[in-house]
């Protein structure tokens, strides 16, 4: 079974039911995507090093060994779900101390 895989999706599903049912909606906002063009250029740089020089290694039973550079998808997923997760709960719990 591709454990990290399914991980990696059920994470990013849960980000987005969480951007929606907060009401935050930041997959919505422009901002955003430049933000995570941002994270994602050093991610490319830090992860694919680890991953390159083989700091970082993964069982390939765990994941669907499809890689961007060195980097497994899946990392991709995570890193989505963990920076977005981040941001909604930081906006979330922001908005609700403001009232």
């Amino acid at each position: 079974m591709k454990e990290y895989t399914i991980l990696g999706i059920a994470a990013v599903l849960l980000t987005v039911y969480l951007d929606k049912a907060s009401h935050i909606n930041l997959l919505k906002k422009k901002g955003y995507y430049v933000f995570i063009l941002v994270i994602l250029f050093f991610k490319m740089l830090v992860n694919g090093y680890l991953t390159g020089k083989q700091i970082v290694m993964y069982r390939p039973q765990f994941f669907l060994g499809l890689r961007i550079g060195s980097i497994p998808l899946e990392d991709f997923l995570f890193g989505f779900s963990m920076v977005t997760m981040t941001i909604i709960f930081w906006e979330y719990f922001k908005k609700r101390q403001a009232c």
